[in-house]
């Protein structure tokens, strides 16, 4: 699409979805519409890829005031990648509960399990088992925070705010910039930072990040499972808020080759014992086996097994190599980081800066409590069901 340029000099617009173009006027004045006292209910599940977010709505009679309130649902799996057309009936088990931030109270935001025909959890249902690891440890308090990278693109897939047939200058004005030649696309980051606090997710802050047209937020500190439905549903509300302003959100952890920065979801972990007095030593512990155990947490760190991560994951652009383990103060080049705070006071947390944008933030915590608090040893984890 192309617009005239006041000089007279016909340039490219960017992409933006069809849908965004529409009058959003006349659609507030039938979202200003009462409705009585129904409640619209936004089921919320991760499909078969273990990336994508799937969602529907459904009318409650009333209000619905805990978990226990909402009924099961079901969807066709085989139009999600997580089912064949002959036996396609999947679960929709509701999990967690948010305020809607886009229709507003009283309407809900539901977080759901998925399960199978025969009630077992579906491939990519990740927060099964990692409710069951978190049960185990609730003595620890395990707590994590994790910061969440991505990038803005338009509909064709090309970076917000680049030129179009180039780049834009290199890196280094903008990690936290202001201006117009700096930050794109703050106006998205404004909107999901207030659609999070209102849908009371404990989104703990926002930055530009070091490649333009990149953002961050942080989502914590979330103990045990409350993790990953924070940061699920974070990620669907940047989906939706995106949706409205006509552009994708990516979670790639290497959208763009070359001199840029990736993309990661540092996540920073501590337990009781580790912010107490002398914590220090259990962190140093905890990243001792972490070390021997590098490979099993690479496999869990991205969708693909570790696959993702090797584009980002070269020793270069603030990471660590992927293939090789290593741990210091204040050092972003490192798989571990102890912040230098943490080694002065010697009690606190650690970073680890494995985790791809794409990572599922189940499995990243599950592993952490296993490696950590469990002590567990080798390539495979530990099947506590029998």
């Amino acid at each position: 699409m192309f617009s005239l340029h006041s000089v007279g000099v016909w340039v490219k617009t960017m992409a933006t979805s069809a849908s965004s173009k529409l009058n959003k006027a006349v659609k507030q004045q039938y979202m200003d519409l009462p409705q009585g006292d129904k409640v619209q209910a936004m089921y919320i599940w991760i499909d078969g890829t273990g990336e994508g977010i799937r969602c529907k709505t459904r009318t409650l009679d009333s209000e619905p005031k805990t978990i226990e309130d909402l009924p099961e649902w079901n969807f066709d799996g085989s139009s999600t990648y997580q089912s064949e057309g002959s036996n396609s009936d999947m679960y929709l088990i509701p999990a967690a509960m948010f305020r809607d931030p886009f229709r507003k109270d009283p309407n809900k935001l539901v977080l759901c399990e998925v399960l199978k025909y025969n009630r077992k959890p579906a491939e990519t249902n990740l927060r099964c088992t990692c409710k069951k690891v978190m049960s185990m440890v609730e003595n620890s308090h395990p707590w994590f925070g994790m910061e969440q990278e991505y990038t803005l693109l338009g509909t064709d897939g090309h970076p917000f705010g680049w030129p179009s047939n180039g780049f834009p200058g290199p890196q280094g004005p903008y990690y936290c910039g202001v201006g117009a030649d700096k930050a794109y696309g703050r106006d998205i980051v404004e909107s999901h930072y207030r659609a999070c606090l209102y849908a009371g997710i404990q989104i703990c802050g926002t930055n530009a990040e070091v490649m333009p047209a990149q953002w961050e937020f942080q989502v914590g500190p979330c103990e045990g499972i409350n993790m990953g439905d924070h940061l699920w549903i974070a990620r669907f509300i940047l989906h939706r808020v995106c949706e409205d302003f006509g552009v994708v959100v990516s979670f790639d952890p290497k959208p763009i080759s070359g001199n840029w920065n990736g993309a990661g979801c540092h996540t920073n972990f501590s337990t009781k014992e580790m912010r107490d007095e002398g914590g220090l030593k259990v962190i140093e512990e905890a990243i001792e086996r972490l070390g021997k155990r590098h490979r099993y947490h690479i496999r869990a760190y991205d969708p693909k097994g570790g696959l993702d991560n090797a584009r980002r994951l070269t020793g270069h652009h603030e990471t660590s190599n992927i293939d090789e383990f290593s741990a210091g103060v204040a050092n972003r080049g490192a798989s571990i980081r102890i912040p230098r705070s943490v080694g002065q006071d010697k009690k606190g947390y650690f970073e680890d800066r494995r985790p791809s944008a794409n990572c599922d933030p189940y499995i990243v915590t599950e592993a952490l409590v296993r490696t950590c608090l469990l002590k567990e040893e080798g390539e495979e984890p530990t099947d506590y069901s029998k």
